[in-house]
């Protein structure tokens, strides 16, 4: 068939040169503009088809719907390259999002997630386009929605006090997923949110502002293991965000060199762990030391830089 168009095309480029010569070939133009409008057809159809074999690929390789957590063939290499084509999303909740508990380290566990206040009730949605690929009960989440989305990006919704949608529900931003609630292991009624990628928990305000714009922070990131690991962080509190938008930018951030903080007078883990945006678990671990540990004047601490 495509031959056959081209074919035609050049008959038809050959009829537009005689034309200015001819006035019997005046329609020439005509007829190359209706071979045209056809080729574009064909062009179109196909672009349909690939946007509709993407579609169906977020489900053709690792696709569970009877897990929340599953086992990915390849494992993730970092930095992960996250991308969105939409600087917006829907905001999960139809009320202010207020963070009572953020992705980071909490009651001696690791919290990989955010925590967002809600009543008992209230309508949950789909933050971007997608896949529902679990809609179940869960361990510790309780009634749960895991949306896979077209940039391999999952988000969980946790908690729910009921379903709005099944696994293999197709679902538009802004789609009713259910009703948040208190199911599972949570204290009072809050939407648990987590967001995944290739299995690799990411903190969600790292790839998101949760203000009232509901901005993505940008359309590429790039997402080094600092803030993939809840222990570097405390949950008290936002981290402070050093987004890598670029290559450029990720190479000067992987040629800076490790910080070192000097103690002085008066300085607690607690009051280092604020001033550098590190999690006291973090600094024990990087510098070998206990919580109870007691610290020196013009002591050296290694502020861990991850990849």
């Amino acid at each position: 068939m495509k031959s056959l168009f081209f074919s035609l095309l050049i008959v038809g480029s050959v009829l537009t040169s005689f034309a200015q010569s001819s006035p019997e070939f005046k329609k020439a133009d005509k007829l190359l503009e209706l071979f045209e409008d056809i080729e574009n057809q064909q062009f179109s159809q196909e672009v349909q088809s690939e946007d509709q074999l993407s579609a169906f690929d977020i489900t053709a390789k690792n696709w569970d719907t009877e897990h929340v957590k599953i086992d990915y063939d390849t494992k993730a290499t970092f930095p992960l390259q996250i991308t969105f084509q939409d600087s917006n999303y829907v905001s999960p909740i139809g009320r202010d999002k207020v963070i009572t508990s953020r992705f980071g380290w909490r009651w001696g566990r690791a919290h990989r997630g955010i925590d967002i206040d809600l009543i008992t009730g209230d309508s949950l949605f789909a933050m971007f386009d997608g896949i529902v690929r679990f809609a179940n009960y869960s361990s510790g989440h309780g009634r749960t929605v895991v949306v896979r989305h077209y940039n391999g990006v999952e988000t969980l919704y946790a908690h729910l006090s009921s379903y709005g949608v099944k696994a293999n529900d197709t679902v538009k931003a802004g789609d009713f997923l259910g009703k948040g609630g208190r199911s599972g292991n949570a204290r009072g009624s809050h939407l648990h949110l987590e967001m995944t990628y290739n299995g690799v928990h990411i903190n969600p305000e790292y790839l998101l502002k949760f203000d009232n714009n509901n901005d993505v922070n940008a359309s590429e990131l790039w997402v080094t293991k600092k803030w993939t690991r809840p222990e570097l962080h405390s949950s008290r509190r936002q981290s402070k965000l050093e987004l890598l938008t670029t290559e450029e930018e990720l190479e000067a951030y992987l040629e800076k060199p490790t910080e070192v903080y000097v103690v002085r007078k008066g300085d607690t883990l607690s009051r280092i762990s604020a001033r550098n945006n590190v999690s006291i678990a973090a600094l024990c671990k990087s510098n070998h030391i206990r919580r109870n540990s007691t610290l020196r004047i013009g002591q050296k601490l290694v502020i861990e830089k991850t990849l």
